[in-house]
């Protein structure tokens, strides 16, 4: 009994399945007819509701194929493969995929870390981040940093930063006199108060005196760690052999690179417009007197910015009750000098 009932129910599945397949069947064809009468002349256009239906029949009737003649059965399934690429676009609309961004102020901070600490790796900075409590991932810090082209290594303005109370410039620059004569001036500047160690004059520098400046300049044992100076030949072997004996490193400059040496070259620039612009020198003795009295202004009166508005040697302060203000005139008075005195 059970085998007639199992035979019965498969017959009559199968008829209704042919009867259903063969239903399919003629409006597969009705449908590709009414696409055909539709295109009068040249290639076939099929509208969005062509490839919905043939894409909906693919998946309910395992025969489709057999019934498609205008267009190959890989394009049915490259129309799918599209809808469904549309489909979880739509789906996904607004997201944004991965992680959310940083903001810009995060980012900039990244890449002043990473500029301000050139040894520093992502981990590092990432440590930094949170202890300023920025909710941060590793991965994105090393994201934002970008690729260093070279070994990290501090950079030059970090080292006169660091090595300022050690450092002391060196540079020579002439100065023409009235006869068309070119005298030459040595200049031994400290970085650390910006104090003019030493100067002198000559009219033919060589390796021996500019050994002698640096004696003069630092006697008894009290010269600095480091002497940054350009690749001038005036600097001679003599001269390497005495700044060694006196256990001092040199610092040599880039070839045609005077901002290395800025400080010194910044110097120069300010003798020049505020003192020896305005004077015609006549020989060496009126240049190192003229420079001698532009020194001591510099030192005892003028301003730098790098020392909070004061001087080398550090000027007082005078209150409004101190009294009237009194002018005294310095560098043959080309410039002043203010303090108050009492009446």
């Amino acid at each position: 009994m059970k085998t007639i009932l199992s035979t019965l129910f498969f017959v009559v599945q199968s008829f209704f399945l042919r009867r259903a397949s063969l239903q399919l069947e003629i409006v597969a064809l009705r449908h590709q007819l009414n696409v055909l009468q539709r295109t009068k002349q040249g290639r076939i256009r099929f509208k969005t509701a062509d490839r919905i239906f043939w894409v909906w029949l693919s998946n309910v009737w395992p025969g489709w194929k057999s019934a498609l003649v205008i267009v190959q059965p890989a394009t049915v399934i490259a129309w799918h493969r599209k809808g469904f690429r549309l489909y979880w676009t739509w789906k996904s609309r607004g997201c944004r995929p991965g992680r959310p961004e940083l903001s810009v102020a995060v980012r900039s901070l990244i890449r002043k870390m990473r500029l301000a600490n050139p040894t520093w790796g992502a981990p590092r900075i990432h440590g930094e981040l949170l202890m300023l409590g920025f909710e941060v991932s590793e991965t994105s810090v090393a994201k934002y940093m970008g690729m260093q082209r070279k070994p990290p290594s501090q950079t030059w303005r970090t080292f006169l930063k660091n090595h300022a109370q050690q450092l002391v410039s060196a540079d020579f620059f002439t100065v023409p006199t009235l006869n068309f004569r070119l005298l030459y001036v040595f200049v031994v500047l400290e970085h650390h108060r910006r104090r003019v160690v030493h100067f002198n004059v000559t009219a033919n520098p060589t390796a021996e005196w500019a050994a002698q400046q640096m004696r003069e300049a630092f006697p008894f044992d009290t010269g600095p760690r480091f002497l940054i100076r350009d690749r001038d030949k005036c600097y001679g072997n003599i001269f390497r052999e005495t700044v060694q004996s006196m256990d001092i490193a040199e610092v040599l400059t880039a070839p045609h690179s005077p901002w290395q040496n800025g400080y010194v070259e910044r110097l120069i620039g300010s003798i020049r417009r505020e003192c020896l612009d305005h004077f015609l020198v006549l020989n060496e003795t009126s240049l190192r007197k003229i420079l001698r009295s532009y020194f001591q202004y510099y030192e005892r009166t003028r301003t730098h910015l790098a020392l909070e508005k004061n001087a080398p040697q550090p000027r007082e302060v005078f209150k409004p009750d101190r009294g009237g203000i009194v002018e005294f005139p310095e560098v043959g008075g080309l410039h002043h000098r203010y303090e108050r005195r009492a009446a």
